[in-house]
């Protein structure tokens, strides 16, 4: 099945801003099949979206392209390339490249990644790991491939992330660690990690955040904490907080433990 007609007629720029030209594309023949139409599936063409038709549309060309001095053209032929390909470009100085070579390569062949110099690229190795060899990502210097780390990692090991300096990690770990060390993030400084913490600790363990400075975390506990505990909070000074006391009252039921995402 070919593409459909550009019916723009617009000029088509390359990727070093000339207008392109299918006289001398060495690819022109395929014009007459629909494979290859200016504007919708070309591989001279700058924009992503139009490499990527062309080599959808002729994946058996992508090889051919994965030295191409345009990064795009690059990382987009790898995307459709044969797999065995691949391991020459994972050094490749475009981080676009480097990603796309890591989301089609095994597992096993990607490990040399999680150094990469581009986040992005660490990102996506992160996202294809598992257990153990996402360790030596626990301490990226990069804040969100830490986060994704912490998405992934098993619950058993998310131990090591406990004291990340950056709360967005640690509140991913707050909703997926063990309850045993889940206990111990209730001293955490951020406000929203015990809001988390909240959520999943088992009623009677709630006690402990019933004092809580910030009143979402208080609230929060007080629609879950056990009747025996609720006492402790029925004098808060937040209207909210004491409302959710009342109206739960001695013996009343505990909401439900929430399970981890």
């Amino acid at each position: 099945m070919g593409v459909p007609c550009d019916t723009s007629g617009e000029d088509r720029l390359d990727w070093q801003g000339k207008a392109v030209d299918c006289a001398i594309c060495p690819h022109r023949d395929l014009k007459a099949e629909g494979h290859c139409v200016k504007g919708r599936a070309c591989v001279q063409d700058r924009r992503a979206r139009i490499i990527d038709a062309f080599f959808r549309t002729n994946p058996d060309l992508s090889d051919g392209y994965l030295t191409h001095p345009y990064f795009e053209a690059r990382a987009l032929a790898a995307r459709y390339a044969n797999v065995f390909k691949l391991p020459a470009m994972i050094e490749d100085v475009d981080p676009e490249v480097r990603w796309m070579v890591s989301q089609r390569l095994p597992r096993a062949q990607i490990l040399k990644l999680r150094a990469d110099p581009d986040p992005k690229v660490r990102v996506g190795v992160a996202n294809r790991l598992e257990d153990g060899d996402l360790v030596p990502l626990t301490d990226d210097p990069d804040y969100y491939v830490r986060v994704t780390v912490a998405r992934r990692l098993n619950p058993s090991m998310l131990a090591l992330m406990i004291r990340d300096p950056d709360p967005q990690v640690r509140r991913q770990v707050a909703r997926r660690i063990g309850n045993d060390w889940l206990l111990t993030m209730v001293w955490d400084l951020d406000p929203d990690v015990r809001l988390e913490v909240a959520r999943r600790l088992e009623p009677e363990q709630l006690g402990a955040l019933a004092r809580d400075p910030d009143i979402r975390v208080r609230h929060a506990v007080a629609e879950r904490i056990d009747a025996d505990h609720l006492v402790m909070m029925q004098d808060d000074a937040e209207d909210l907080v004491r409302e959710v006391v009342r109206s739960r009252g001695a013996g009343a039921s505990v909401i439900p433990l929430k399970q981890p995402e």
